[in-house]
């Protein structure tokens, strides 16, 4: 019921909004505090975030991505939502307690009229501090998520109107001692919970992007057995880990951290609708002006990411190009295996794995051409397309076109596959008696697995841009990246790596 789906979603959809008291109020930096200033910073996020929850609360956690459903929601939600509860319900009572024991009044800043204020007081300190405001904005937030946080923040502006000297540790020191400790761990538990957000956004980003062809292969591992998107990948976990103590030592402390996290998502969220206006551009402007150095982490990881993007989409858009334009019809297959050619069709079977669909690839003709040679049955095997063998022209040469889903297994080592890739090949209505024996015969003799790996290579005609990005960029992505075949299990001592040249 409607109950039980709220309580699932506390994790994933509130755990990283949830916790931005933390880190909010010790992220100003305004000068002689007084109780006006606290009220105009408390009016300021209770009316950010109830505007915006009109808006970012109608689309959802699902408006991240279509293929996120409510299913897969509810399973990735359950194991944190006990942790939120406790967050939440902890931090009401703290909240009520503080506005109840240090200034009851402070609810007063629900008028709008304090934001005013507080800008012409302020002037561009007060725009700096949407930077620590935005911080309190992830996802779409509901009423009642809505309603603890702003208690909460309510209860540390009530503490601090007793005692501003405390606000540069503001979340902790507004704690009652005798919960401190208890507090301190369910926060740093919350803490986990909320960079799970971040970090199951960067496996699904990356899955895509694979999907897309526009990030190097790394492995994704599924992490369930009934629910698709459920995903892990080890080298992302360790690029996370690494830019995580990369910004913790070039940022040194919480307050820096969270004014360069505050500072992107304002922007962010500026730029979350199609339409521009000179106000937002103006204010975009202020913002790159006064805020370079938050600005800079989030600026070089960026650039950093772009440029492997850029570089590998460039390198496979010409690899792909360079194959379309030299891949051999079978009509030039079957001219090069003919008799009047001498080519040695040896006894058994080769499965041959390229990822072009359509088409022989040239390396095949490359393995062909330098070996002289071929297996009486020659598969060609691609795994992005669904499961089909069909003839190639010459008599003994198939194409296999393969489609794994997330929870098949990719052996193909075992006698199965290769019975199964058979039992299709009998089943051709155009094969012949002599195919259907030649067939039999070599399932008996020697099966080969041959991989084909390419380097790509810049020639001189290219600018210094294009040589530099497939000379050093691409070719370290590629060489460090996994290869297309790399998931597929097959048999290491009967394969065979076939290497080719591309100069582009």
């Amino acid at each position: 019921n409607g109950t039980v789906l709220a309580y699932q979603s506390l994790g994933v959809v509130y755990g990283d909004l949830a916790t931005s008291p933390v880190n909010a109020f010790s992220s100003t930096r305004l000068n002689n505090l007084s109780e006006e200033d606290l009220l105009g910073t408390l009016s300021l996020i209770i009316w950010t975030l109830t505007f915006l929850d009109l808006l970012s609360a109608l689309k959802g956690i699902q408006s991240r991505s279509s293929k996120i459903t409510q299913e897969h929601v509810v399973c990735i939600a359950e194991p944190e939502s006990p942790i939120m509860l406790m967050w939440f319900a902890t931090n009401v009572c703290i909240g009520v307690y503080n506005v109840i024991t240090y200034e009851p009044s402070i609810l007063k800043a629900a008028s709008p009229h304090y934001i005013l204020k507080f800008f012409v007081r302020n002037g561009k300190t007060a725009f700096d501090l949407l930077g620590a405001v935005f911080l309190s904005i992830r996802v779409g937030f509901l009423f009642r998520g809505l309603s603890v946080v702003i208690l909460t923040y309510a209860g540390e502006t009530a503490y601090f109107t007793k005692n501003p000297e405390k606000i540069t540790d503001a979340y902790y020191s507004s704690i009652p001692e005798n919960v401190y400790w208890p507090m301190f761990v369910i926060s740093t538990l919350a803490a986990v919970v909320s960079s799970q957000f971040m970090i199951s956004a960067t496996f699904s980003i990356v899955k895509q992007s694979l999907s897309l062809d526009c990030f190097p292969r790394v492995n994704i591992i599924h992490t369930s057995s009934k629910h698709q998107g459920q995903i892990y990948s080890p080298e992302i976990n360790y690029i996370l880990m690494i830019l995580t103590l990369g910004l913790v030592v070039g940022y040194k402390g919480g307050v820096e951290l969270a004014n360069a996290y505050g500072t992107v998502l304002r922007s962010y969220m500026g730029n979350d609708h199609n339409d521009v206006h000179v106000g937002r551009v103006h204010f975009h402007d202020v913002v790159i002006k006064e805020n370079p150095t938050r600005r800079m982490g989030s600026v070089c990881i960026s650039a950093f990411f772009l440029t492997v993007v850029l570089s590998w989409r460039y390198g496979r858009i010409k690899k792909t190009t360079y194959e379309a334009e030299r891949k051999m019809s079978i009509e030039e297959l079957d001219q090069m295996l003919s008799l009047n050619n001498n080519i040695y069709r040896t006894q058994g079977i080769c499965f041959f794995f390229t990822n072009l669909v359509y088409g022989i690839p040239p390396i095949v003709q490359h393995y062909i051409q330098h070996t002289n040679s071929v297996r009486e049955i020659m598969v060609i095997v691609t795994t992005e397309d669904r499961y089909n063998v069909g003839k190639l022209g010459n008599e003994g040469v198939y194409r296999c076109l393969v489609r794994f889903g997330y929870k098949d297994s990719w052996n193909m080592k075992e006698d199965e596959y290769v019975a199964s890739v058979l039992t299709e090949l009998q089943e051709l209505t155009n094969i012949t008696t002599n195919e259907e024996h030649t067939t039999q015969t070599a399932a008996e003799k020697e099966i080969v697995y041959v991989v084909g790996r390419t380097i790509l290579k810049a020639n001189k005609e290219n600018g210094t841009l294009a040589r530099l990005t497939i000379g050093y960029l691409y070719r370290f992505l590629q060489k460090n990246s996994r290869a297309a075949v790399s998931t597929l299990e097959i048999p290491p001592e009967r394969t065979l790596q076939i290497g080719m040249t591309y100069e582009i």
